[in-house]
């Protein structure tokens, strides 16, 4: 009797774990990603793009972490998230919708970026309510509000593009073509004057200094990013990649979130997570790999 190597059905497991946790399949296709094939114009950004090599790579992983934390400092953002958002009874629900995002942002056509945007704002329309502001006083809120889009897009970006470059590749075009470029998602997302560089993003941040509060709902909040519900094979990565988001924050952001840097070598044993992971899932993701086939056909019928 042969017996083979218990190796590749061990790895396939995981690797369908992994996808299954990200994108909702085992494969890595569900619908809304066999869909990127179709379509009608190579998308937003494209290959060669700076939006394409930041958002497709695996720091992402580790960013996502790291805006959480940092969006959770705006209490107008933060209460949204902890009056509406169902993050503790499902966070892996949360987490498929927001990658479900952001991969479609970045590699779907231009119709298929924006329908996904409007499919975001609508999920919004119903959240507002009132937080108390620095000063104390009742601020009412709504997660249409110019500020509050302007706060989420502005934390998003500064994790994408940090997390890229402490652990990613190269970027073409270097940091201000990542925030020049991914601008355009968020003037998807209603935000009127996203920054189109890395001086005006790191400018916006500083203006935003005096609004962020942390409060007993923010470390409520940390409490959770810090250790979800999630199944056990995942949770010593997930620490791991924690541990890499606070060790990768702005010191005064750590400050304001009660966190200390590890007093282990977090960003290492982040960035040989991340090459596990890369290793584990190959490339090109399956979602880029939908967009080039759609801009291989386009090409192929204009000529």
């Amino acid at each position: 009797m042969q017996i083979g190597s218990p190796k590749p059905a061990a790895r396939h497991r995981w690797r369908a774990a992994v996808l299954t946790m990200f994108s909702g399949a085992p494969d890595g296709q569900p619908d809304w990603v066999q869909a990127m094939e179709d379509g009608e114009d190579a998308g937003l950004f494209g290959p060669g793009s700076a939006v394409w090599a930041v958002n497709g790579a695996t720091p992402t992983l580790v960013a996502g972490i790291r805006a959480l934390l940092m969006q959770t400092l705006h209490p107008g953002a933060m209460a949204g998230v902890h009056d509406w958002s169902r993050y503790r009874e499902d966070p892996m629900g949360r987490l498929s919708g927001t990658v479900r995002w952001v991969l479609t942002t970045t590699f779907g056509d231009t119709a298929a970026a924006r329908a996904s945007s409007a499919w975001v704002g609508r999920l919004h329309d119903h959240v507002s309510g009132s937080y108390n502001d620095s000063g104390g006083a009742d601020v009412a809120y709504s997660a249409h509000d110019p500020e509050l889009l302007s706060w989420v897009h502005l934390a998003f970006t500064e994790a994408f593009l940090g997390a890229h470059l402490a652990w990613g590749g190269a970027i073409p075009g270097g940091a201000d073509r990542y925030v020049f470029e991914w601008a355009r998602a968020g003037r998807l997302m209603g935000v009127q004057s996203p920054p189109e560089s890395a001086a005006e993003l790191r400018e916006q941040l500083l203006e935003f200094a005096p609004r962020l509060k942390p409060d007993r709902r923010v470390l409520d909040a940390v409490r959770f990013l810090r250790n979800p519900p999630l199944v056990p094979g995942a949770r010593f990565g997930y620490r791991v990649f924690f541990a890499g988001a606070v060790a990768s924050l702005p010191a005064d952001y750590r400050r304001m979130l009660g966190l200390r840097r590890p007093w282990w070598p977090a960003m290492t044993a982040t960035r040989i997570g991340l090459r596990a992971i890369a290793a584990l899932l190959g490339r090109p993701s399956s979602s880029e790999e939908a967009a080039r086939m759609r801009i291989a056909r386009l090409g192929a019928s204009a000529r």
